[in-house]
């Protein structure tokens, strides 16, 4: 059964979940060095796990009792559909391997999920203080302020990115990574090519950046973004074109003007 509610019920949670995040963000930047943390793959993993549980503990309750009934989805870096119904899909340490390496390219996200439509979404940048917010019918905000895309036409004067969605993809998820960089190389402007989907997606939105692929289905990493494109203007679909949804193996997210152009090039890489 779906489940509907009308914007304004989605829109009153924004404060309380700003608020919950802000907390948890205080919490992860006591955690931050401008120096990384760990020198081994398991001594990073310890760190990014401490980051996680950190963050987890300040989160569950605050956002679980602002919408009863409402479940956890646990893995940050699962993928496919969810069950129906309200599920909170939360990445406690978005770009969580820059936090442990000393860089400043973080954030802590909480997007609600509602039959596998994200409806609200808040992505709080600790370092900077910035939150970017979007409700499902109600746009796309940077600290209170409409954002929109960019009004670029031309593919070819467009500054794009993608990147890895998680350690250990396989090989033909690699080499299509690999395939689909030199393709947007030669046909757009500029390729960054960086971690995590989240805070490249807060581009579009914002009509910095032009698009962002990926060839992944993480969740968390793509609903929040998913959100605040499509409210901020933006066209997301699936890499044959489609309507994207949790379920989909590869996404994009790009400015209107540039959207058919970004397919034409990244289509024949799936």
């Amino acid at each position: 059964m779906t489940t509907t509610m009308p914007f304004h019920a989605d829109a009153t949670l924004l404060s309380d979940i700003a608020t919950a995040l802000h907390v948890a963000g205080v919490a992860l930047r006591d955690r931050y060095t401008p120096h990384a943390r760990g020198v081994s793959r398991r001594g990073i993993a310890e760190e990014a796990h401490a980051n996680d549980e950190t963050v987890l503990d300040l989160l569950r309750a605050p956002l679980l009792r602002a919408r009863p009934g409402s479940r956890w989805a646990e893995d940050e870096l699962a993928g496919g559909p969810l069950p129906a119904g309200e599920w909170w899909v939360v990445d406690p340490a978005e770009g969580n391997i820059n936090h442990v390496h000393g860089m400043e390219d973080w954030a802590v996200t909480a997007t609600l999920v509602r039959d596998n439509r994200p409806v609200l979404t808040v992505v709080h940048l600790p370092l900077t203080g910035d939150t970017y917010t979007a409700v499902a019918g109600g746009g796309a905000h940077l600290n209170g302020r409409p954002l929109k895309v960019s009004a670029k036409t031309d593919l070819g004067a467009a500054l794009i990115g993608t990147g890895q969605a998680r350690p250990g993809e396989d090989g033909r998820t690699f080499r299509r990574i690999g395939d689909s960089v030199t393709a947007m190389l030669i046909n757009g402007l500029v390729v960054r090519v960086s971690v995590p989907a989240t805070t490249q997606l807060i581009h579009v939105a914002a009509g910095r950046t032009d698009a962002f692929w990926q060839f992944s289905d993480v969740r968390s990493g793509l609903l929040a973004g998913a959100l605040l494109v499509s409210e901020a203007g933006g066209t997301v679909t699936d890499l044959a074109g489609d309507p994207w949804n949790p379920g989909t193996p590869h996404f994009l997210a790009a400015a209107p003007g540039i959207h058919a152009a970004a397919l034409k090039v990244l289509s024949p890489i799936t």
